[in-house]
């Protein structure tokens, strides 16, 4: 009869098999730990929706009316025309100060269509390179532009936060125009040269400000504030800007080294680099193709777009592209890129 009790089986490990076996337990070990570090850093959270990115006017105190803006006849250094300020305040016709420096308008975009399709030159400018509050609409696509109005028409791109004017008037337009408005506008701001207005400062501290005309007002006789983690976008002569003029100029304070960073995302972004902004956006991000530039954009709106993807509040148009790039993105993320990219020359 065999004796089961002394198997070979049942035989102990040597001391020598089991220290000759520690080195690879302890690799495993290591890359196990390594892979769990990873991937508690590359968890897609949705961090708060950064404020200072979705600026907002505030209400008056109750029981008080918002001051009435100065009235009278208007002009700029630049132009012989002159408009009042119910001219400059008519969202159904857009205050040309040059209308010899660009192609005759459609009428979609210099007086739209009652009673909600505001023109769309009002808010955009009749040169197509916006403003901070909105987004540059000068060389996109023709096929981008059409996909994007159709996007926001159908409710698939929205906001993350509701109650601002700029978006609620783009969202009532978008619902009210039809095809033949949106392909006429989008042929006309397609053949539009993209221009950049605005120079990114990186600093600590900033000169106060408030909010007025849907970005920050900047006063510097009232003393500086820390800058944090924000980018606050201004115009340097707010008294310009009120008057629409296409000249304007505009600052936007950085945290310091936000530049640096942000190139290296943009160059870097991905496990292989495989999402590098380029790859999509083209040489110097000048756009390919139906794909958008996005050199040298306000860098507010840049925010606003990221995070609208991030949260979903952007969706439709071949938004899947974009949520694979800020899925791991983080807010500090998204500010050093959008400071980076609006450096760059259009």
């Amino acid at each position: 009869m065999q004796n089961y009790g002394k198997s070979r089986l049942a035989k102990p490990v040597s001391k020598r098999l089991l220290d000759s076996m520690v080195p690879t337990v302890n690799r495993i070990l290591s890359v196990l730990l390594l892979c769990l570090i990873l991937c508690a850093c590359k968890q897609s959270v949705l961090e708060p929706v950064p404020d200072w990115a979705y600026p907002t006017n505030p209400a008056p105190p109750p029981g008080q009316k918002a001051p009435a803006p100065p009235q009278g006849t208007f002009q700029i250094p630049t132009s012989k025309l002159s408009f009042t300020r119910p001219e400059l305040s008519n969202l159904f016709a857009a205050p040309d100060w040059h209308p010899a420096s660009h192609p005759a308008m459609p009428v979609v975009v210099s007086h739209g269509r009652l009673p909600e399709v505001r023109a769309c030159g009002y808010c955009h400018l009749p040169t197509g390179n916006g403003r901070p509050e909105n987004a540059r609409l000068a060389g996109l696509p023709v096929a981008y532009f059409v996909d994007q109005m159709k996007a926001l028409r159908d409710g698939s791109r929205k906001s993350s936060v509701e109650g601002r004017a700029p978006t609620i008037n783009m969202t009532k337009t978008a619902v009210a125009i039809n095809d033949e408005e949106i392909l006429a506008a989008a042929k006309y701001f397609a053949s539009l040269p993209p221009e950049s207005y605005v120079r990114v400062v990186e600093t600590v501290m900033v000169p106060k400000s408030k909010i007025a005309g849907w970005l920050f007002k900047f006063d510097a006789k009232a003393g500086e504030e820390p800058l944090g983690q924000r980018i606050l976008e201004g115009p340097e002569d707010f008294d310009q800007f009120e008057l629409r003029d296409p000249g304007t100029k505009y600052i936007a304070y950085a945290p310091q080294g936000s530049i640096a960073l942000g190139k290296k995302l943009a160059e870097t972004w991905g496990d292989n680099k495989e999402l590098e902004c380029s790859s999509c956006h083209g040489p110097g991000l000048k756009g390919k193709e139906n794909v958008p530039s996005i050199a040298g954009r306000a860098p507010t709106s840049i925010m606003r777009q990221l995070y609208d993807f991030k949260s979903g509040a952007r969706r439709g148009a071949k938004s899947s592209e974009m949520d694979k790039v800020v899925k791991y993105m983080t807010n500090s993320d998204m500010l050093a890129l959008s400071a980076y990219v609006a450096t760059l020359k259009p």
